[in-house]
């Protein structure tokens, strides 16, 4: 990118997220760098090239399982409708949903993190090994969840809140179904806790085993469901939207 020649850098990297949380931290940090680069040398990639090149370096160079949404995702920002085609293109599509929509679903967003920090790779190796197998349960699961996406897009932007609470158990429980290692005795303990404390729906971010689940909880009902989450050994933070993916700049 720089014509061969080297140059001198000094890289510094700061994560707010903890390791292993199943926020996408590790592929929007890989992100967060490229853009750096890109500000540096002057290269002008757009988002799809970011998003593409830091995909190359995780999972080729680096060989670490996984798929494409997270880096597509910490480069575009904003809530999107992500298409993957089988030829490996790639079509981000930003939803438009309305103002009282978003700040609905941001008022009823509750992160839990489960403070059990996992690699998300052996997750995903067993998941691939599951549909690699021919296993009917896992293969079944997997077309769950890729249809409850296209289900979720909708209620989203029809603001069906209903539905879309339905829709996120269906698809929890298909990504249950996709690996043993998705959820744990714990997991499973803490979602029915929150549920009966007022929580609507639930589902463990990124892919499972730990890090961050999301609750979909009235506001009315929140600081119920904090409190009976305290003795778990976690905790409870907010969480709102920004629509500005990965940004770069030069001071001089």
């Amino acid at each position: 990118f720089n014509k061969g020649v080297t140059f001198g850098v000094e890289l510094v990297t700061y994560c707010d997220a903890p390791m292993g949380s199943g926020l996408g931290s590790s592929s929007t940090l890989v992100v967060a760098m490229i853009k750096a680069y890109d500000e540096a040398l002057n290269l002008t990639l757009d988002d799809y090239a970011i998003a593409g090149l830091a995909y190359e370096i995780e999972r080729n160079d680096c060989g670490f399982s996984g798929g494409k949404q997270d880096q597509y995702a910490a480069a575009f920002g904003g809530l999107n409708f992500i298409e993957f085609k089988k030829d490996g293109s790639v079509f981000v599509n930003p939803l438009r949903l309305r103002d009282q929509y978003l700040l609905h679903l941001e008022a009823h967003s509750l992160l839990y993190f489960t403070g059990i920090s996992r690699t998300s790779s052996k997750i995903i190796d067993d998941q691939i090994a599951s549909v690699s197998n021919s296993e009917s349960s896992a293969i079944t699961a997997m077309h769950g969840i890729k249809a409850e996406a296209s289900l979720m897009k909708n209620f989203l932007l029809k603001g069906d809140f209903n539905s879309m609470i339905g829709s996120m158990r269906t698809g929890w429980e298909n990504k249950k179904l996709s690996s043993r290692s998705v959820s744990t005795e714990h997991i499973d303990s803490l979602i029915s806790k929150a549920i009966n404390c007022g929580a609507r729906s639930a589902k463990v971010s990124g892919a499972g085993g730990g890090g961050f689940i999301w609750f979909y909880v009235p506001p009315e009902k929140r600081a119920a469901v904090t409190g009976c989450l305290a003795g778990y050994g976690g905790y409870t933070t907010q969480c709102t939207f920004t629509f500005q993916g990965a940004t770069a700049w030069t001071i001089y």
